[in-house]
């Protein structure tokens, strides 16, 4: 079995591009021993972008995703396009406009979390909008207020870190984990935390912007009750 995919966007979300070889390909796609790309999951969307090949032809990646291991990422290419073979050593790029806009989102759903401090049932991150789900049977919710309040972090300009802690530090921290039956990924020596200083600290595996500046201002759209104990905040870009 292939080694797990070396995920460059872990540790830099503003690389663009980078160089790989292809270790796997198949009809649900190719693997690569490393990526820029960024695999849906978390409610974030996966990346899309090209693969310049040694010819200096380029092929569109349609998604990234997962394999079943969840070490392994997967880009699914353009249908009916030239699939390179394994060896091949090729440039990945992304969509970087695209990616932008999830990560700007991203990390304006920590903030819009740190306002409404109850457990998280769900989200989903797309280039256009972004929701977030709350454990909340009862609210008093307010679109304008939330909104208020939203652009009022962003607009403070606090810079983002990335830190990492050990699964034991984790366990002794239990209310880092904002999201209901969220687990850190298994056989890990340490858990990526996203840090926004005295507004967000959690375990997180997407993509965010460097600064609360870079998300823009954003306005709440709808606030949706889903079930009985679920309410549901959509948030775009205004």
């Amino acid at each position: 079995m292939p080694a797990p995919t070396r995920k460059r966007f872990d540790d830099d979300a503003y690389l663009t591009a980078c160089e790989a070889t292809v270790i796997a390909a198949g009809d649900d796609g190719i693997e690569l021993d490393q990526t820029v790309c960024y695999a849906r999951s978390g409610g974030q969307a996966g990346d899309t972008g090209t693969l310049t090949l040694a010819d200096g032809s380029t092929v569109a990646i349609a998604d990234t995703v997962y394999a079943d291991d969840r070490t392994r990422i997967v880009h699914v290419l353009a249908p009916d396009s030239a699939r390179p073979a394994v060896g091949d050593r090729v440039t990945v790029t992304i969509d970087w406009t695209r990616r932008h806009r999830l990560m700007r989102l991203h990390t304006c759903l920590h903030l819009l979390g740190s306002l409404i401090p109850v457990p998280v049932t769900g989200c989903g991150i797309s280039p256009d909008s972004a929701r977030i789900d709350f454990d909340l049977p009862e609210s008093t919710l307010d679109k304008a207020d939330l909104t208020t309040r939203l652009n009022a972090l962003i607009d403070a300009q606090t810079d983002i870190r990335i830190d990492r802690i050990t699964p034991e530090a984790l366990a002794a921290q239990p209310d880092l984990v904002r999201t209901i039956g969220a687990a850190p990924p298994a056989g890990t020596d340490t858990i990526r935390i996203i840090d926004i200083p005295g507004v967000d600290r959690q375990p997180c595996g997407g993509t965010h912007v460097a600064n609360t500046r870079e998300i823009g201002a954003i306005v709440v759209t709808k606030i949706e009750k889903k079930s009985r104990t679920n309410r549901r905040v959509v948030v775009n870009f205004a």
